[in-house]
């Protein structure tokens, strides 16, 4: 009997952490890791969830900043993390598409094994934007300056094998053309080469050009998703100016490490839904310009899987190289 009671009590023990992270988590502080510094679009993202889980959950959610690489090297380390729930990545485009299609192979992780995808928190365009002296009334000027000078236009972007870079890799795709890409250090000294004539375009985030673009000090010319933004209503599309199906967007969503529990990964995709959902962070999503957030875990595992093909096929057709 008291062997019985024994192997009871080793049940009992075992079956506790099953217990705990469907009944009582969080019971300690939880950190979302964004791969990118203070300030950004990811980051500011983040840090709405953050403060509102945190009066949700009753315990701290802390956003740590670890930049790197693109986004790529909080990838890395959130997936070398136990899976309890305790650490989130702000997954991004950059670490789950464009890394694994620029990358194959020598990424120290992979998407499909080491992350659970938990829920979509918002989808950005980029737009389309210009120096206000540059020939920029519409993509066709664009694209027939671009012909008329061969591999000298200048686009700039935030760096070798970003989200800026590959939209303008999709462009010349699609439009047939050569140009000529820059890329910087990030979006700040981007940008402010633009507004100083230094470069002549670029495919910028919506989060980091409306400022600008509301101030006069650069000119929208498109925007990158088939439907307008809310927060630009009059900037017409990629697609409205006959680029069929062109959709290069900046995103973010909630992933855990790969063995994260299902009951853990539905609670926190329950919870980010509601939060979602709040008047206030809509407000504060649309300025970010970001939509379509929300929904289950599958459909973000889907979306995923849709913007690495999509990336993919781009990297192939337009022979992009990156240094690893």
């Amino acid at each position: 009997m008291q062997r019985r009671q024994l192997i009871q009590a080793a049940a009992a023990s075992l079956a506790a952490p099953a217990a705990w992270a469907q009944g009582s988590w969080p019971n300690g502080p939880v950190r979302i890791i964004v791969g990118f510094p203070p300030g950004g679009g990811t980051d500011a993202l983040a840090r709405v969830l953050g403060q509102k889980l945190t009066t949700m959950w009753g315990q701290q959610v802390n956003v740590e900043n670890k930049a790197g690489a693109a986004g790529l090297l909080a990838a890395e380390y959130v997936a070398q993390q136990p899976s309890d729930g305790a650490t989130l990545l702000m997954a991004h485009i950059n670490s789950h598409a464009l890394g694994p299609a620029l990358q194959p192979g020598k990424l120290r992780y992979n998407v499909e094994r080491d992350f659970v995808p938990i829920v979509l928190v918002g989808v950005t365009p980029n737009l389309l934007i210009a120096h206000p002296g540059a020939p920029n009334k519409s993509v066709k000027d664009v694209v027939a300056l671009c012909k008329a000078e061969p591999g000298k236009i200048a686009f700039g972007s935030a760096g070798p094998g970003s989200a800026q870079h590959l939209a303008l890799e999709m462009f010349k795709l699609q439009a047939k053309v050569d140009a000529l890409h820059i890329p910087y250090k990030g979006s700040g000294p981007l940008l402010t080469d633009l507004m100083g004539g230094q470069i002549q375009y670029c495919f910028e985030t919506m989060t980091a050009a409306t400022p600008h673009v509301k101030s006069g000090k650069v000119v929208a010319i498109a925007q990158t998703r088939a439907k307008r933004a809310k927060g630009h209503p009059n900037v017409p599309t990629m697609q409205e100016q006959g680029f069929e199906g062109f959709e290069a967007t900046t995103w973010y969503g909630l992933a855990g490490p790969g063995k994260l529990p299902a009951a853990i990964a539905d609670k926190i995709n329950r919870d980010v839904n509601a939060v979602l959902a709040m008047p206030d962070v809509q407000e504060r999503l649309d300025t970010y310009g970001a939509e379509d957030g929300g929904g289950t875990r599958e459909k973000f595992a889907q979306f995923i899987a849709s913007e690495q093909v999509k990336w993919a096929r781009v990297v192939k057709d337009g022979n992009v190289k990156v240094d690893s």
